[in-house]
């Protein structure tokens, strides 16, 4: 079964505390070893439930689709403008 969202894509938050957001703050402690401290930016894992994925034409949320090219190919792509997402 071919996934709609997967690692790597652009995504947006569409419910929780997070929506909106296309990436999380995170408060750090400085380490020992040279790593400053501070409010940094950084993945976290999430429900694909509460994300969407950002369309790569239009830049908004998008639901995912799936076609059969010509060439016997199945890729993914945006319902939002019907573009292909994979190459």
């Amino acid at each position: 079964m071919a996934a709609r969202i997967r690692k790597g894509d652009k995504v947006v938050v569409i419910s929780g505390a997070d929506k909106g957001r296309q990436g999380a703050k995170h408060h750090t402690k400085p380490k020992g070893m040279g790593e400053p401290g501070g409010i940094i930016e950084r993945e976290r894992a999430i429900d694909l439930s509460n994300v969407a994925l950002i369309d790569p034409e239009s830049g908004k949320p998008t639901r995912v689709g799936f076609r059969t090219l010509e060439d016997g190919r199945k890729v993914r792509v945006a319902r939002r403008s019907d573009s292909v997402i994979d190459g």
